[in-house]
């Protein structure tokens, strides 16, 4: 499955800034972690104040921070902010597609569609957050050198 960037953006924001909840983040320090335009990371952010998943904080050492449920919200919660989840191809017919193989190809496909939406909508950022924990637990420590980006 592939997510549009501003979607990919909102999940690293809410996971980056629900992993630190004593803590505000600066939208700058968010764009430069994920290496994303300040702009485009701004939009999103409005977005997800919005929807009521983040706050912003004004004044000296403000920032954002996550006001949402962690336990509650859900990854589809946050998908569906900014692109419709929506798998299966509603545009039209292929060639094919009216035919025994292509209406039996349809079930499958649109069964895979149920699956990815149940998955979006059962994971949480709890669990999230907490796989990401694994996940660092696993991966290698970053070089020392400042000037080295890669990991030894």
């Amino acid at each position: 499955m592939k997510l549009q960037r501003s979607s990919r953006l909102a999940l690293y924001s809410v996971l980056e800034l629900a992993s630190k909840p004593d803590r505000q983040l600066s939208a700058s320090d968010i764009a430069t972690k994920f290496d994303v335009s300040l702009n485009h990371l701004a939009k999103v952010l409005r977005d997800l104040g919005k929807a009521r998943l983040v706050e912003a904080v004004r004044g000296a050492g403000g920032g954002y921070r996550f006001c949402g449920n962690a336990r509650r919200t859900t990854l589809k919660d946050i998908v569906e902010i900014f692109e419709p989840i929506t798998l299966q191809d509603v545009g039209g017919f292929e060639p094919g597609d009216r035919t025994e193989f292509g209406l039996s190809l349809g079930v499958v496909l649109g069964e895979i569609d149920d699956i990815a939406l149940a998955t979006l909508d059962s994971i949480t950022l709890e669990t999230m957050l907490n796989l990401t924990q694994r996940v660092q637990k696993q991966m290698p420590q970053k070089s020392e050198s400042p000037s080295e980006n890669v990991y030894s």
